[in-house]
């Protein structure tokens, strides 16, 4: 347990620390009293971003965070991109417990159109740099795999993984061109390579509207077999790729960003827009504790260093503030100023019209002194004095949205804008109001189930023939064999676990497995002191047991202890699962639907209790291997043995430790090496 004495000293080195700071940009690592990094963060001066955290006030997860911090160390990077690349490098190597993690546990699938001599189509997860041509991401695996089936049908590509001896079915059904026996030349694969990358960039309507011809011409031929199968192929089409949302009037692939946060949760949504039109998203939410835009950024940052087949353009919401980012708020106008600036003019330009035409006949406008392709530069001048002066107005972009959507784009050579009006405004809202949508419909589930736990309770109460059923009490019995006896009570409220009531109780006049007697001295004691300290009562005690339970328990309340509480059973079945609930005096089964909510209800309180109670005999038992292997040793009394495992912690450290480690505790020598010995022995 830590002092308040080590607190204090923590907080002066953090102090000093903070004194060194320089004025540079870069990425700081927080640390708590073990020495593990708990977070990760980038600041364009390092010095005000750092100190930010210990000075004012700050919300409860952020506050979170600040308390658990003892240290922290910072590298210096030369730009604002080189510490976003860093920072994502670290939270990656580091995984700290306080950062926004991509736990998707996957990268998304691509369809791949491979560079051999003799292509064939895969779908994918991993971009590599082999000259293959790659088509995604497809959120969806499903829809990944539905497409290849259609092209696969389409284009005779080759399917086999090994090249056969002999021409496959696939030959025969006219979707290989068996190239296991025949030269097929470079131009018949340039022309089929061709004509899949126009029907996934977006041009399979006038491969619909050629195949409707041939269907139409076979009819008329009476080839009825081969117009059904075109006919087919004609449906294929449209269930796979007709399943767009939204159009934008150019043909341009983009991936929109937008997210919304809310009782310390964040959720990302991204649209993917190919070929103009909207074909999937993706949401992730999960708990944030930093401050909300840079965490954004971080995930954004993260999810394209997993995800390296880029879009065309990349659109981000601005900061929820409206204003600068919090991050970035005290940091004074820098050299940087100018690269806003000339993204301010470039989404100026971009959005000047309501539309996103204009984009393909526009020239470039260059960003930090990079040539990167961006969007039409403005009409007027817009200068860096200027950006830094329309960044204090509250309807401006602050420095958070900018220098993010700058580094994003130094780093990835993509355009990363944050538009301010038109249909890119429009498309970034969409992707927000949908994180926005999806994160009330997560707390309203949460709250639907908390409505149906405590009609649970409700319903489990009437069953019994109570007004109400607010308090449950559950008691357990765990031992092996009649070693190290526990016992172990768990209370739920209104149908949820109250875990700061739990209670642990070890077994102090029972000798061996006398699960009855075990009963008694742990009811007996729990409302002694319910009654001694004036705790509330249980609405309903529930022991693990039948009819033998049930009656120790009632006994123990009402003849001894003058209580009239509700007792009842939780039986099991031969593969120790919820079978039954008894209660009364005598006894008698309540009768109760197996698949309803308050049999679950029960089913959770009978396993929580049971896992309360394992936890704690497990670990009595294993403090009594250790005990009982230290007493073993001559020499070694209650007083030693305590010493011992207070300095070393735990019989392994003991085990690996020297000889002169033993002398601090006044131990000589030839006892030092007889406990090793025995140790050793032993192990």
């Amino acid at each position: 347990m830590e002092t308040i004495q080590e607190q204090e000293k923590a907080l002066t080195h953090i102090r000093d620390k903070l004194a060194l700071l320089p004025e540079l940009p870069g990425c700081y690592l927080m640390k708590n009293r073990e020495g593990t990094i708990i977070y990760v963060g980038k600041a364009k001066i390092l010095k005000n971003r750092v100190r930010s955290y210990f000075t004012g006030s700050h919300e409860g997860k952020t506050q979170r965070l600040v308390i658990d911090i003892r240290d922290f160390e910072y590298i210096v990077t030369s730009s604002n991109m080189e510490a976003l690349i860093l920072e994502c490098n670290l939270i990656k190597l580091h995984q700290p417990r306080y950062n926004v993690l991509l736990k998707d546990d996957k990268t998304f699938p691509y369809i791949k159109i491979t560079n051999e001599k003799h292509p064939k189509l895969e779908v994918t997860r991993r971009v590599l740099k082999d000259k293959a041509r790659y088509f995604g991401p497809y959120p969806n695996a499903y829809a990944a795999q539905q497409t290849k089936k259609l092209l696969d049908r389409m284009y005779p590509l080759r399917k086999c993984g090994v090249m056969p001896k002999e021409v496959c079915l696939y030959y025969h059904m006219g979707q290989c061109l068996a190239p296991c026996v025949k030269d097929i030349g470079k131009e018949d694969y340039d022309g089929i390579r061709d004509e899949i990358a126009r029907f996934l960039g977006g041009s399979h309507e006038e491969i619909k509207k050629e195949l409707r011809r041939k269907m139409e011409e076979a009819a008329e031929d009476l080839y009825f077999e081969r117009a059904k199968e075109l006919r087919d192929q004609i449906l294929n089409i449209e269930a796979v790729m007709e399943k767009q949302k939204i159009n934008a009037t150019d043909k341009k692939d983009r991936d929109v960003f937008g997210y919304s946060v809310d009782k310390g949760w964040m959720c990302v949504q991204i649209l993917y827009i190919r070929q103009g039109k909207m074909i999937e998203r993706h949401a992730s939410s999960f708990p944030f504790y930093g401050e909300a835009y840079a965490d954004f950024l971080s995930y954004v940052t993260q999810y394209y260093s997993d995800n390296p087949a880029l879009p065309q353009e990349i659109l981000l919401p601005a900061s929820e503030e409206g204003g600068a980012a919090a991050s970035e708020a005290s940091e004074a106008p820098s050299a940087q100023a100018a690269s806003r600036a000339e993204i301010m003019a470039a989404n100026e330009a971009a959005d000047a019209d309501g539309d996103d035409e204009g984009d393909e006949a526009s020239g470039e406008a260059e960003v930090g002194g990079n040539d990167l392709p961006l969007v039409a530069e403005s009409q007027e001048s817009y200068t860096a004095s200027e950006a830094a002066e329309d960044a204090s107005k509250p309807e401006s972009f602050g420095s958070g949205d900018l220098n993010g959507a700058a580094a994003l784009q130094q780093w990835l050579n993509v355009k990363a804008l944050v538009p301010k009006r038109g249909s890119k405004r429009k498309m970034v809202e969409m992707a927000c109001e949908n994180a926005r949508v999806s994160l009330e419909e997560k707390f309203r589930l949460i709250e639907r189930n908390e409505e149906r736990t405590s009609g649970a309770a409700d319903r489990l109460g009437v069953a019994l023939g109570f007004d109400s059923l607010h308090r449950v009490e559950a008691f357990d019995n765990s031992n092996i064999q009649g070693t190290n006896p526990v016992s172990a009570m768990v209370v739920f409220l209104d149908g949820k676990p109250a875990k700061s009531e739990y209670r642990k109780y070890k077994v102090r006049t029972v000798k061996g497995a006398d699960d009855y007697a075990t009963m008694r001295e742990v009811i007996r004691r729990r409302y002694e002191r319910v009654l001694k300290e004036n705790l509330p009562l249980p609405d309903l005690v529930l022991v693990d047991g039948g009819k033998g339970q049930i009656s120790v328990a009632i006994d123990v309340l009402e003849n001894e202890l003058g209580l009239s509480v509700p007792v009842a059973g939780l039986v099991k079945d031969s593969k120790h699962r919820t079978a039954q609930l008894m209660s009364g005096d005598p006894p008698e089964v309540v009768p109760l639907a197996r698949d309803s909510e308050e049999f679950y209800l029960l089913q959770r309180i009978q396993d929580e209790v049971h896992r309360f109670a394992i936890s704690f005999h497990r670990e009595q038992r294993a403090k009594s291997m250790v005990t009982s292997k230290l007493d073993s040793i001559p020499g070694i009394g209650d007083k030693r043995r305590q010493m011992l495992l207070k300095h070393f912690g735990s019989l392994k450290k003991i085990r690996e430790a020297s000889v002169e480690d033993f002398r601090p505790l006044s131990i000589g020598d030839k006892l030092a090496r007889q406990i090793l010995d025995a140790l050793k022995e032993e192990a």
